[in-house]
């Protein structure tokens, strides 16, 4: 291990991708601490102490909401805007196709994308801003303070969506991924420096404390292997001529992820169930505060719940992101077939049997994931301290590319030494 990090760290292109990397990191992290003025930021923070669903929200911001400054909203509103293009470009046939044009299709797509997160970003900011005014969290209740408060909020998540850009472009990674990466990251002193007060107070004794500590752990070591859990379907290719060149006669293998959605499931569950207790802010009734109740979160209602849309979501993006037929079609049009399998509709069905099997084993680790922070709460006693599976997958899942990313580098680098 040690010798691959020193190959990579001698590798003058990756030092200086990674120098640009963490810089931007820290531009991220001012901006957390810049306040959006007229907001009484201390009505606000004691929303965010009980490790509720706010906290997850609030964990991926990496402290940016509960402090509500210009970055409140994080990098949210392009995730959800990412989504729903995604989704469409399964159903509208201008996406599709721009989908499998060259890089021109997809620059459009991305252009689509920014502008549905600007859209989105200034609702979900409006929607926040009046909601301070009903709880008379703002300094001056007008409604040009409400519109200068969304503004604000919108242009802050424009503003991390560049960044994210300019990290995929001269840094390393998904910059996207790694804002989210950094946010999580930075939070973790603060959960240690809670465990630590809650021991000295005698709230929780060392026992339960080392508890939380090896849940913890053992979290991380389950949520490595299943992530890089696949099921392989070996692919031979038939030799074929071309010309006075033989091309085929090898075999390989098509990988399929027990966790092929990755954390989407959960982004989408979360937003059903964030739903009537959103609306019961603001409207009065009484059938939708009695559901804002069962389903408020930590709930039993809120748990099973959450845990049912996790699994049919998670079978839904599978569906909408892996394209079996095309998938089968390209491999018969190279003449690549599964040994014991007919070529064709039998190969389709015989992937789509085993990718329902394994997506099945996925989608019950996503919701176990999902709802573990309820049980530790229950277990430990502890409460205030969010440490949820759900980051641990984002932690875990950006860690991996990032490595591959920088191995590619290496790579890259020693096949130019080579050649020269």
């Amino acid at each position: 291990m040690w010798d691959s990090i020193r190959n990579v760290l001698n590798v003058p292109e990756f030092r200086k991708r990674a120098v640009f990397t963490l810089i931007m990191f820290v531009i991220f992290r001012l901006g957390v601490h810049i306040p959006v003025p007229g907001v009484d930021a201390t009505a606000i923070e004691s929303l965010f102490n009980s490790g509720n669903l706010f906290g997850l929200l609030d964990l991926f911001s990496g402290g940016a909401l509960s402090k509500f400054s210009v970055l409140a909203m994080s990098i949210t509103p392009y995730i959800n805007a990412s989504i729903i293009m995604q989704l469409l470009t399964a159903v509208v046939p201008t996406f599709e196709q721009w989908s499998k044009d060259n890089q021109d299709g997809r620059d459009k797509i991305q252009k689509v994308t920014r502008y549905g997160t600007v859209l989105l970003g200034f609702i979900q900011a409006f929607a926040m801003s009046y909601a301070l005014k009903v709880n008379n969290a703002l300094i001056d209740n007008s409604w040009t303070m409400v519109l200068m408060v969304a503004v604000i909020l919108t242009a802050g998540t424009c503003f991390l969506m560049w960044l994210g850009d300019q990290i995929t472009a001269g840094g390393i990674g998904n910059g996207i991924s790694l804002i989210i990466f950094a946010g999580i990251v930075a939070r973790f002193p603060n959960g240690v420096n809670t465990l630590y007060q809650y021991v000295q107070a005698g709230t929780i004794n060392v026992f339960q404390a080392a508890l939380f500590a090896l849940i913890a752990l053992l979290m991380i070591v389950i949520v490595v292997e299943v992530t890089q859990g696949q099921r392989r379907i070996s692919v031979q290719y038939a030799k074929r001529i071309v010309g006075r060149k033989m091309y085929g006669g090898h075999s390989t293998h098509i990988p399929l992820k027990v966790n092929q959605a990755g954390v989407i499931p959960i982004i989408f569950a979360s937003s059903v169930l964030m739903f009537p207790i959103t609306i019961a802010q603001f409207i009065q009734n009484d059938t939708i505060q009695w559901l804002a109740t069962v389903f408020g979160w930590g709930t039993l209602g809120n748990t099973i719940a959450y845990a049912v849309l996790i699994i049919f979501f998670t079978y839904f993006y599978t569906a909408i992101s892996l394209n079996i037929p095309q998938m089968t079609e390209n491999m018969q049009k190279y003449g690549g077939f599964i040994p014991g399998i007919r070529p064709g509709q039998p190969t389709a069905r015989f992937i789509d049997r085993i990718m329902t099997r394994i997506t099945l084993a996925g989608a019950i680790f996503l919701a176990f994931v999902a709802i573990l922070p309820n049980f530790i709460g229950w277990i430990t006693g502890i409460q205030g301290v969010y440490f949820g599976g759900t980051a641990v997958l984002i932690v875990v899942g950006v860690a991996i590319d990032t490595m591959k990313q920088a191995e590619s580098l290496v790579l890259n680098k020693q096949y130019q030494g080579f050649v020269k």
